[in-house]
């Protein structure tokens, strides 16, 4: 018999997100030793057919279509919202005013300004809270920080960060909630997650050069007819970081061929690193202290030397994959919760991507550099 105490959970939307937060709240409790024993609770979604089949699919014990019936519980701790980016807010502040914990995916909101009101309310009334970055969840970009900060790398000049996906690269893809300004654009829902990684790997971004493009300027409506785009379809920014150190980052949904590439190139005095989301159990290392006629990148393979691979694989080269990732935050966040460390990334840090997001957008309206701190 388990006496850990209980977490139990409620998830709100059952699409690619909040499956992938089932599975890695599953995940967590076999892989990790936690100080707290997961119950998947309740799950919620739109219609009761869409709730009652993921309750059956995910290990829910019980299921809704009315999400505040799920905050109004009091056997439920946390509320995992993966519904859309627009209702992010409104569900956030009803569970933090209900006395819950919140795990939000990102991004954290719509606009610095609901991030911020989310941010002080958590903070305000105790709540834990976690923002689904689970990219920096990967050993292999723990190891490269840590790589960095012990300055393998030298002092660091330049940086370069993308997420390029194609999932919206046909004009025939529908219009959605993504397509409007609620939505955010592939800058807030694509390059938020490539400025998360460079501020984790090199610190503060202190300016931004932006430049939102919208490619594709209408879609089909669903009835026949086409709607207006509101947002960006590739979303750069030239950015300087408080280290000294300059580079580029882009967010982009039309990228032809794409699937997963969150990739980064750092450059240092003394060295360099390469790294590919599309081959994420991989760190490419070049040194300039290698011999002559003997350098060049070398590949670091992820291996039970670099945490918390061993939790889930005894052997090298066998790789983790996309949903282990969550199960890494989700641990991490379980952990905080039973005051075991911080949050990973909490709703503070959700509001600092926010900022940069909104910062680069009103650089491209602006056309000219913008400060991203206070």
């Amino acid at each position: 018999m388990c006496d850990k105490p209980k977490l139990s959970i409620g998830l709100i939307g059952t699409g690619f997100m909040g499956k992938a937060h089932a599975v890695g709240f599953s995940a967590a409790q076999r892989v990790f030793d936690l100080p707290m024993q997961i119950n998947l609770h309740t799950v919620a979604d739109v219609t009761d057919e869409t709730a009652s089949r993921a309750a059956d699919e995910l290990g829910f014990a019980n299921w809704t279509s009315n999400w505040h019936e799920m905050i109004d519980d009091p056997e439920i701790d946390v509320i995992d919202i993966t519904a859309p980016n627009s209702l992010h807010k409104e569900m956030a502040l009803v569970a933090i005013a209900a006395g819950k914990h919140v795990y939000c995916e990102k991004p954290l909101a719509c606009t610095a300004e609901d991030a911020l009101e989310m941010t002080l309310a958590a903070e305000k009334f105790g709540a834990k809270t976690q923002v689904g970055f689970n990219y920096i969840c990967n050993p292999m970009l723990q190891l490269a920080k840590e790589m960095i900060a012990a300055g393998e790398l030298g002092h660091i000049r330049g940086y370069r960060g993308l997420h390029c996906e194609d999932y919206m690269a046909s004009d025939s893809t529908p219009f959605s909630f993504r397509h409007s300004l609620a939505g955010g654009g592939a800058l807030a829902d694509l390059g938020s997650h490539a400025l998360a990684t460079a501020e984790y790997l090199l610190g503060p971004i202190t300016d931004v050069l932006g430049d939102c493009v919208t490619m594709i300027n209408e879609r089909p409506n669903g009835f026949g007819g086409t709607r207006k785009v509101e947002v960006d379809d590739i979303g750069r920014a030239f950015v300087r970081f408080a280290s000294g150190a300059t580079g580029s980052i882009e967010g982009n949904w039309i990228a032809t061929g794409r699937k997963m590439q969150h990739d980064f190139e750092i450059y240092g005095t003394q060295g360099a690193l390469v790294f590919s989301q599309e081959h994420f159990n991989e760190l490419h290392f070049y040194s300039t202290n290698d011999p002559s006629g003997r350098q060049g990148f070398r590949r670091i393979e992820a291996a039970v030397e670099h945490p918390p691979y061993a939790n889930f694989c005894v052997a090298p080269g066998h790789q983790l994959g996309f949903n282990d990732l969550k199960a890494i935050e989700v641990a991490g966040y379980v952990s905080a919760i039973a005051n075991n460390g911080v949050e990973p990334f909490n709703f503070r840090k959700g509001l600092r991507i926010q900022q940069l997001v909104d910062a680069i957008q009103a650089s491209s309206r602006q056309s000219r550099w913008h400060s991203t701190l206070p």
